[in-house]
């Protein structure tokens, strides 16, 4: 069994935290309205000198976009870092992080969708990270809403051993397993195959949800994945939401039949249509924590140790 990632230092009301946007530009209203709610929580804000930035499709240069973000992981008074957005461009400064401070005062990152290249980044260190909502989920949802709720309690161990039950499918897998879980957006992870920030399939329960994707776009990825023997190698798969594309005729059935037959040679336990992704009921998922994950037809129970 693969050991579990580092868990940063888990918050405390006045703490330091700083938003910074790595990848696309942050809208003003969301920026502002997002680090209110995140005030709501005691938390002290800071925000990124170029948080605001636009060059291009991009919330400023890459020196721009990298500077916000070491200076966030160097700030020992920092204790989390959250990011705006996702969009693209997180990707651009993974070669270039360095983790000396941060190896000896490290601090949670917050995100998802782009921010996936993040945490792979992290893991490849050691780090645990939060897959999460990000700036505009905390503001259009409330402080009342199931997902922000938990992303709180997760940062401040309140609930770190978060336990879901969701609704089954019946294309599932049923079994359980046990695995350090892993993945986020699958375009942007699938991106990072054959670098030092790929995932190691070994022990791993893979988590993967998209947006925007073509149908036979998803199927190419997860035949890539089988053809080089990733798959065959997990301890466990969840497929979350695959969200805002057009079902077509080129795969001759809709998507999640599609990857259903393509995985019906694995014996582990495997779920379809988890509640992660570009949706509203989006769960924080821990990214490098330990998990045990029991799949049924009817129910789905995962959960955090």
């Amino acid at each position: 069994m693969v050991a579990a990632y580092q868990y940063p230092p888990f918050l405390q009301k006045g703490d330091k935290v700083t938003v910074i946007s790595p990848s696309s530009i942050i809208e003003p209203d969301i920026l502002k309205g997002g680090i209110q709610c995140l005030k709501t929580w005691g938390l002290r804000v800071s925000k990124g000198r170029f948080v605001n930035a636009k060059y291009g499709n991009f919330a400023g240069t890459v020196q721009q976009r990298l500077g916000d973000l070491q200076r966030a992981m160097n700030d020992t008074d920092c204790k989390a870092i959250f990011c705006s957005r996702g969009g693209y461009g997180a990707n651009n400064l993974l070669g270039m992080m360095d983790f000396t401070k941060f190896r000896q005062h490290p601090k949670w990152l917050i995100g998802f969708s782009d921010i996936t290249a993040l945490h792979c980044r992290l893991q490849s260190e050691g780090f645990a990270s939060l897959h999460a909502p990000m700036l505009k989920h905390l503001l259009e949802e409330g402080r009342e809403d199931y997902c922000n709720q938990a992303i709180h309690d997760i940062l401040f161990g309140v609930n770190a051993s978060q336990r879901y039950v969701c609704e089954g499918n019946p294309l599932n897998r049923t079994g359980k397993a046990e695995g350090i879980i892993r993945g986020g957006n699958m375009a942007v992870w699938h991106g990072l195959i054959g670098t030092p920030y790929d995932i190691n399939p070994e022990g791993t329960i893979l988590f993967v949800e998209d947006v925007g994707e073509k149908p036979h776009a998803i199927e190419r990825m997860f035949y890539n994945l089988k053809l080089s023997g990733f798959l065959g190698k997990l301890s466990g798969l969840i497929i979350c939401q695959f969200t805002e594309f057009e079902e077509h005729k080129q795969l001759g059935k809709e998507l999640y039949p599609a990857l259903a037959d393509l995985l019906k040679e694995y014996h582990y336990p495997i779920c379809f249509g988890f509640p992660v992704g570009h949706i509203p009921m989006n769960l924080p998922i821990i990214e490098g924590a330990k998990v045990n994950l029991k799949v049924g037809k009817k129910e789905v129970m995962l959960k955090f140790e």
